[in-house]
């Protein structure tokens, strides 16, 4: 007797069907890509931050080589505009007029036959300027003084938001904390850079771009619209992608300056972006700060909280987010999973002479996470509470759900004071008391910190189209086609950079039509042959996408139990599809006999048979699109030196809850991988810049990243609380990983350091910060030997 298959549809731990080829070194990524005749584009870009352009001097010799704005006839401006009332609009030119607002801007396009030869002719274009004050500070760039990034503006405020719910309520408050708290700009480091290469096709009449991006459509949209042709002239096809956490959500004057030279020129063209390039002049993210007072009551009961935030959002405004992404959203997104009745939040998007901010893994929700946790952190510490036990006070509670904060977000399931409590016991919050009150045999400080957060993913039509930004999301579409030998063929809109879609998609087609995963292939990354999407973005691909595959397989399912019923001489009402074979009360056959039938012998079909045989193509849009919340609770143990700085991390837990996991696996790699990225974030990453607007971390050797010896393995406990919105109870996890880390860890740190009186308030955490920080705390004239 033959041992019974092992599961593959939904809930298992399938090996990633991707993976044979991208271990052993079969991927194609755009920088694989060989076309006949290519050439290769190295770009001019300002070394100053913010300065007139006065003359552009090009060799005579090299001006076929070299092109300017001047020499882009039609193209026009990059423009991500907002529909939220108050916003600025601003034009990005894709190559420099007029004046440049920030490193790295783009100032002139230089072709060759190598990249070293393009470079060489680049270094040969000189450039005039008048240099004009930097905007570089946020905080300083809104002061009335100023130097100002767009001239037609009054101001640098791309956007002001502002919200007020019963904050009178909190202001006689027993209990009253501030913190001024900010995190750095940080750099997406992907380990593929944006690559492109582009070339026209002439007896298709139509530009193709090979563009290493995770929303192919919505490049699309903004290359088709900056370059004034029809979408149909245009094809974006994205290979492999190595990574993107929203670095590669963005259309990118790159993208536009050779989608125009491929036209012009007649012969395939590439770029392909070097580390320094990404470091520096494409776009960075994060950089806020926070004026956060929490109101509460001495048993640690919440009355309110007030804010003001500024966000950092660079020179230009990013397609298709736009620059008020993070600022706006943190206004409705910043009380996170507490219940508490008084709110007050103001928050600006800054124009500065840096390059552009976009959505970066965990977007808005890393900062105000950070900012919401240490601030209660705070509360606790002053009225002599445990912060844990605060914490949960304020929770939203299991028998709320489905919950409607203060901000109107709608929460859809989930017990986030058990996902606490099980964080609490497993790091044994009781033994690190124990332990605290013995000095350590080393001398350091052991402190431990929590913080929970909430994930909104897969929000779609009814919350974006408040925003007006230029991607509003609807229906995901899904194609499900059966080939002739029974085989499944399925297409996407998403994007795949390392969530690992060709596996649990085809999970999903399992579960309904239980053909093998071995045989269903996963299609995407091609405007020209997959349905239209907004693409890879907010955790919405499993929801969204495993939604429209699913629905697009039931529609396939029924057809082949229609067709089978007649082949079996049975009532449909008799059959049922499983395991991929039709059952009837005389016999079973499987789809692939199905797929035979209707391909290969119509005259067996039944009269009344579908005509639209065995390919479908429909959407998918949760019951409620307002969006399904994963959530977890983080705790992190660490030890710090206050004489070198030193932060070791003893032990990290991760209690988290994704709703029904469609593959446990590739979901413990999804947060691994965002727990990494937590970590470099709360004491690694930062992109610095001086008073002349220059980034000061350049390479990898200015910008450190946590390696393997710097990233401890998380203890990882699920919960599963199914979404009643979403198919299967599915929710988004992609992000979460990277939220909670930075606050947990600071929050630790905090812990660790209270008795010598210090709090930290930004992040990263370095090790001279805690140097200093402890230096100053000590009274004067005595030493760590005398403590």
């Amino acid at each position: 007797m033959s041992p019974a298959p092992k599961p593959q549809g939904v809930g298992a731990s399938l090996l990633r069907k991707e993976d044979d080829r991208l271990l052993r070194g079969r991927g194609q990524f755009v920088g694989d890509i060989r076309l006949a005749n290519m050439q290769d584009v190295a770009f001019v870009r300002s070394p100053l931050a913010h300065a007139r352009i006065r003359a552009i001097h090009i060799p005579p010799d090299l001006r076929d080589r070299v092109f300017i704005a001047d020499d882009l006839e039609g193209v026009r401006p990059i423009r991500a505009v907002s529909g939220l009332k108050g916003f600025k609009p601003s034009d990005q030119p894709v190559l420099a007029t007029g004046k440049v607002r920030h490193v790295g801007e783009l100032l002139a396009m230089c072709v060759a036959p190598t990249r070293a030869e393009a470079e060489d002719i680049a270094a040969q274009v000189q450039v005039d300027f008048d240099e004009l004050p930097a905007v570089h500070d946020m905080l300083a760039a809104r002061r009335p003084e100023s130097a100002l990034v767009h001239e037609e503006w009054a101001d640098n405020v791309f956007l002001e938001s502002f919200v007020e719910i019963g904050i009178e309520k909190a202001l006689d408050a027993p209990v009253r904390i501030t913190r001024e708290i900010a995190t750095a700009r940080q750099c997406m480091a992907p380990i593929e850079g944006r690559g492109i290469v582009a070339h026209f096709d002439h007896r298709l009449d139509q530009l193709t771009l090979h563009s290493a991006t995770q929303m192919p459509h919505i490049v699309r949209n903004g290359l088709s619209e900056c370059l004034a042709m029809d979408q149909g002239r245009v094809r974006i096809v994205a290979p492999d992608v190595g990574g993107g956490f929203g670095y590669k959500g963005i259309l990118l004057p790159e993208e536009v300056c050779l989608g125009w030279l491929a036209m012009r020129c007649g012969f395939p063209l590439r770029w392909l972006e070097d580390r320094r390039e990404h470091l520096s002049a494409s776009a960075n993210c994060r950089e806020h700060h926070y004026r956060i007072t929490a109101y509460a009551d001495h048993d640690g009961r919440l009355r309110g909280i007030d804010c003001e935030a500024t966000v950092d959002s660079g020179a230009y405004s990013s397609y298709p987010f736009s620059a008020c992404l993070e600022a706006a959203q943190l206004v409705s997104i910043l009380p996170g999973p507490y219940d508490f009745p008084a709110y007050r939040c103001r928050t600006y998007s800054v124009a500065t002479n840096k390059c552009p901010i976009l959505p970066y893994r965990g977007v808005a929700r890393t900062g105000v996470c950070f900012a919401l946790e240490l601030v209660l952190d705070a509360v606790a510490r002053e009225i002599g509470m445990e912060p844990v036990e605060l914490k949960r006070r304020n929770l939203v509670r299991p028998e709320q759900m489905p919950f409607d904060n203060i901000t109107a977000k709608h929460f859809d399931s989930g017990d986030y004071p058990e996902a606490l409590r099980r964080a609490t016991a497993n790091i044994d919050l009781s033994a690190i008391r124990r332990r605290q009150a013995r000095d350590e045999p080393d001398g350091r400080k052991i402190g431990v910190g929590f913080s929970v957060y909430c994930e909104q993913a897969a929000h779609g039509t009814s919350v974006y189209a408040g925003w007006g930004v230029p991607m509003v999301p609807g229906h995901e579409q899904a194609q499900a086609r059966l080939t002739p030998d029974g085989g499944l063929e399925i297409r996407v809109g998403v994007h795949s950079h390392g969530q690992g879609l060709e596996t649990t998609l085809a999970q999903v087609a399992n579960e309904i039509l239980g053909v093998d995963t071995d045989r269903i292939r996963v299609i995407h990354g091609d405007t020209a042959i997959t349905p239209y999407s907004t693409g890879t973005w907010g955790s919405r691909c499993m929801v969204m996408a495993g939604g429209a595959v699913g629905t697009a397989c039931r529609v396939l399912a029924d057809r082949c139990r229609a067709i089978g019923a007649h082949l079996l001489q049975a009532d449909l009402g008799e059959v049922e599809l499983a395991g991929g074979r039709i059952f009837g009360p005389n016999g079973s056959l499987s789809v692939s006999d199905v797929a035979r039938v209707w391909y290969r012998r119509p005259q067996d079909l039944p009269g009344a048979v579908d005509p639209g045989g065995l390919e479908v193509t429909t959407g998918y849009k949760p019951e409620r699109d307002t969006g399904a919340f994963s959530y977890a609770a983080h705790a992190a143990l660490v030890a710090v030196d206050t004489d070198l700085g030193e932060v070791d991390i003893l032990d990290y837990v991760i209690v988290e809850d994704g709703g029904v996991l469609v593959n446990p696996m590739i979901v413990d790699g999804q947060i691994y991988g965002g727990f990494a990225q937590g970590l470099g974030t709360a004491l690694y990453e930062e992109m610095r810049f001086d008073a002349a607007g220059q980034p000061l971390s350049t390479t990898l050797a200015d910008y450190l990243l946590p390696g393997p010896a710097e990233t401890p393995a998380p203890r990882l406990e699920h919960m599963e609380t199914p979404s009643p919105y979403t198919m299967f109870g599915v929710k988004g996890i992609g992000e979460g990983g990277a939220i909670a880390p930075p606050a947990a860890i600071v929050n630790a740190i905090n812990d660790a350091l209270k008795g010598v009186g210090v709090e930290m308030s930004h992040s990263p955490v370095t090790p001279i910060d805690i140097v200093r920080a402890a230096l100053d705390a000590r009274p004067p004239g005595k030493s760590k030997a005398a403590e």
